[in-house]
């Protein structure tokens, strides 16, 4: 398959090193004035506004990111059928996240951006969709069969679209990894895998080490992690995952603010800061970024301290 950059592909660097991810897509819309607050949260730009898509990608990568994650966290056919928006229009949309992601790289090289950016295609939970807090914690009364059927078709839009790796994130449990697991294979598009955690835990309560297990043997992964949690969580979720898969880590967390899901709002400080990623990078995490209420300005701070920006 053909990266939106020239080689190395995405594996091929994360065995060579530590690549940086970029923060939250949401919050860094926000923060240029757009209203995200529907079910289709970022996915709605999609329709209202693409160009601020590619703007923010684009302001990841000035601040010193390797990967463009794309707005098609919450994108669904589902979801955009509520909407009253049909397949067919759907498809062109999710095609669309990854192109803004792609049109960024361009626009990167044309500022003088030199090293290599990738795109990934974002593919949230089934809870997502439901846009109710239900992806924080899993265990939605659906077969491993019925959320493999929910996440193929758009799965194979997005992998249709070229993105450089399928970015399976924000997971709640077990099972809907498993399905995911399954829904891709066959695709020919790599996937990093990241649960959404507590402590020791993923959200719907099982244990790491029976969650990352589920990626050990699967080739279209790549990386496996966690993003979505405190930043207080991430060591022992990166050592557990090295030590169970033996694949590069992938990790994200959010600021360490608290996220209110009735309210709809964040309270609480930040704990995130570029000091803790050295000791992640040595627990083996190869991925390091951010995600909810993480923005430009930590991005480059992990750059700087990771020695890549």
């Amino acid at each position: 398959m053909a990266s939106s950059t020239s080689s190395p592909s995405l594996a091929e660097a994360l065995a060579a090193g530590t690549v940086v991810l970029d923060g939250g897509l949401s919050n860094q819309l926000e923060s240029a004035g757009h209203d995200l607050s529907d079910a289709l949260w970022s996915a709605r730009l999609l329709v209202e506004c693409p160009e601020a898509l590619t703007e923010a990608h684009l302001d990841y990568f000035t601040a010193g990111a390797s990967v463009a994650s794309t707005a098609s966290y919450q994108a669904t056919f589902e979801g955009f059928g509520a909407r009253g928006i049909g397949p067919g229009e759907a498809a062109r949309l999710l095609e669309l996240s990854v192109e803004s992601g792609r049109e960024a790289v361009r626009r990167a090289r044309d500022e003088g951006i030199v090293r290599p950016l990738w795109v990934a295609a974002s593919v949230g939970p089934y809870g997502a969709m439901l846009a109710d807090g239900s992806e924080y914690r899993g265990r939605y009364g659906l077969s491993v069969r019925e959320l493999e059927r929910f996440h193929r078709p758009r799965l194979e839009v997005l992998a249709g679209a070229r993105p450089d790796v399928l970015a399976l994130e924000t997971v709640p449990d077990t099972d809907e990894a498993e399905a995911l697991v399954r829904a891709v294979r066959g695709l020919g598009v790599p996937v990093w895998l990241s649960y959404s955690i507590e402590g020791d835990r993923t959200r719907a309560g099982q244990p790491l080490e029976d969650a990352f297990a589920l990626a050990a043997d699967a080739d279209e992964v790549i990386a496996v992690g966690v993003n979505c949690c405190s930043p207080t969580d991430v060591r022992h979720a990166t050592e557990a995952a090295a030590r169970l898969t033996g694949k590069p880590v992938v990790v994200y967390p959010n600021s360490g603010e608290s996220w209110d899901a009735g309210a709809r709002a964040w309270s609480g400080r930040s704990t995130f800061g570029a000091g803790q990623v050295a000791s992640w990078r040595d627990a083996g995490a190869r991925l390091i970024g951010g995600c909810c209420r993480v923005g430009p300005e930590t991005i480059a701070s992990i750059a700087r301290a990771l020695g890549t920006g």
